[in-house]
């Protein structure tokens, strides 16, 4: 005779609670990624110190330069 154990997953009840939590905050990440001026910060950082020269703009200042029109930083 074969035994079969059924495995069943218990959850904390703070796991459970937290979970609509988790689900908002990994849509305002997804929201906030696909944002352009992200992306364009995004862009910004992966260039050299020299390229940022180029353009006028510090690496410390990326941030309020991309949104510059949009918030007083």
């Amino acid at each position: 005779m074969a035994l079969t154990a059924t495995h069943t997953e218990h959850h904390s009840l703070g796991h459970i609670l937290a979970a609509p939590f988790r689900a908002i905050g990994n849509g305002l990440i997804a929201i906030m990624e696909s944002n352009s001026r992200v992306q364009y910060v995004d862009r910004l950082n992966a260039m050299s110190d020299e390229q940022l020269e180029a353009k006028g703009i510090k690496r410390d200042e990326i941030v309020q330069h991309v949104f510059r029109d949009y918030m007083h930083l």
